[in-house]
């Protein structure tokens, strides 16, 4: 087994890095005994914890991190969140099936905002909403199949012309954007570690700690760099590296994407950044730049994809820089402050594989890009069918399993031919 079995960023979280210090956990000294042991203190694994402890109130439970909260994978996203599923078509069946999905779209959101409130954490949850925007005719044409689909659903949402945009969003770049009111910004970092601090008494976190082999003789033996953690059951929270622990190779495949946020800006430089205070814009292809505004004066522009490692930063920051620059040419003078990347799970067919995948061991990954409400939710449910507590198979039907992708060299070679594709298809809205 490899023993690189996590992430090893190269860079530093730029959003926990905007956030005061914090004093991590102590790593696993020696050996321990439990009922329950997570590996992964990401949105799941704090999720699969805590749901553990609500329902089993006399287990000791064990939630390992590889590094430092806040540094892992979950705080490495651009922190968009929704309450309700937007259908992929205009049809009835899909409509159907976006009301299910929404239901428990909602149930994992309302989930983390009962814990943001009961304890305080302090996230910059926003009801923002999101912009949808396009900068080229195939880009306006997903665009405007969204709003079709939003007015047939019912879904609030406001047309925005070039004009709006620059005026909102501060850059004439775009030629259509969509408004979707009903959804939310945060800041990644801060609500990961705000969970994990609040985790219930029977939960003990121990920070850089990673596992770094697994065997089964009865019980599970997780060995640690100073210590084993004998465990009854085990939660696999790794997302895309649960493949380093031998499992689930044939459904998931992890992708490194990239982001970088200016430094603080003066008056005379935010007011490029538009009138809006809050605003996320999301693009109208998926390999496309995501872009947010962070408090009064900090932009965000998140883009670029590589496959199973990390580009080097120099690279990064030329592709990066060139996509601000193309949005905002009167900010080339800006630096970026903040640069990193970060992994997602992607799946063939975008459901996720959750479940059991060995006597006593469960695995959930593959969030495919939405991990803070889907991880969460995946989580919760995942504790539940450990312990014999509901039903979990309208969730099952409803989501779907990742299917089969192809084994390497074929799936590398796939991934290329597939991504250059994209990109010519993407064209500006990258």
């Amino acid at each position: 087994m490899a023993r690189l079995t996590y992430p090893n960023y190269s860079s530093h979280c730029g959003w926990n890095a905007m956030l005061p210090a914090r004093e991590a956990r102590a790593a696993l000294e020696g050996d321990i005994r439990v009922r329950y042991a997570v590996i992964g203190a990401g949105y799941t694994g704090v999720a699969a914890a805590w749901r553990l402890a609500e329902l089993d109130l006399t287990a000791e439970i064990v939630l390992l991190e590889s590094g430092s909260v806040g540094e892992g994978s979950s705080a490495r996203n651009s922190g968009f969140l929704g309450r309700r599923v937007m259908p992929k078509d205009a049809s009835d069946d899909m409509a159907a099936k976006a009301q299910i999905l929404s239901r428990y779209q909602a149930e994992g959101f309302d989930w983390l905002k009962d814990r943001i409130d009961a304890h305080g954490i302090d996230c910059q949850l926003k009801r923002t909403g999101y912009i949808r925007t396009a900068a080229t005719e195939r880009g306006r044409a997903v665009v405007e199949a969204a709003r079709d689909i939003a007015r047939k659903n019912a879904i609030p949402y406001e047309v925005l012309s070039r004009l709006d945009l620059e005026r909102r969003i501060g850059t004439a770049y775009y030629t259509i954007g969509l408004h979707l009111e009903d959804n939310y910004l945060l800041q990644p970092a801060a609500l990961i570690r705000g969970l994990a601090d609040a985790l219930p008494s029977q939960v003990t976190l121990h920070e850089n700690t990673p596992v770094l082999a697994m065997r089964h003789d009865g019980k599970w033996r997780l060995e640690t760099p100073n210590g084993v953690v004998t465990a009854d059951k085990v939660v696999l929270a790794t997302n895309g590296f649960i493949t380093k622990f031998g499992y689930l190779k044939s459904r998931l495949v992890t992708i490194y994407t990239y982001a970088a946020v200016t430094a603080a800006m003066p008056d005379a430089d935010s007011r490029w950044a538009g009138a809006d205070a809050d605003w996320g814009v999301l693009p109208s292809h998926r390999l496309g730049t995501t872009l947010r505004r962070i408090g009064d004066n900090r932009l965000m522009v998140r883009s670029l994809y590589s496959y199973e490692d990390e580009l080097d930063e120099p690279r990064v920051i030329r592709a990066l820089r060139t996509r601000f620059e193309r949005r905002w040419p009167a900010l080339r003078h800006v630096p970026f402050e903040y640069v990193w990347g970060g992994t997602t799970a992607l799946t063939m067919n975008g459901s996720p594989w959750w479940g059991r995948v060995d006597e006593n061991l469960y695995a959930s990954g593959g969030c495919n890009g939405g991990g803070i409400v889907k991880g969460t939710l995946l989580g919760k449910h995942m504790a539940e069918m450990m312990t014999g507590h509901g039903d979990q198979s309208e969730l099952f039907a409803s989501l779907g399993l990742a299917n089969w992708i192809a084994p390497e060299p074929f799936r590398a070679m796939g991934f290329r031919v597939i991504s250059a594709y994209e990109r010519h298809r993407a064209g500006l809205e990258m």
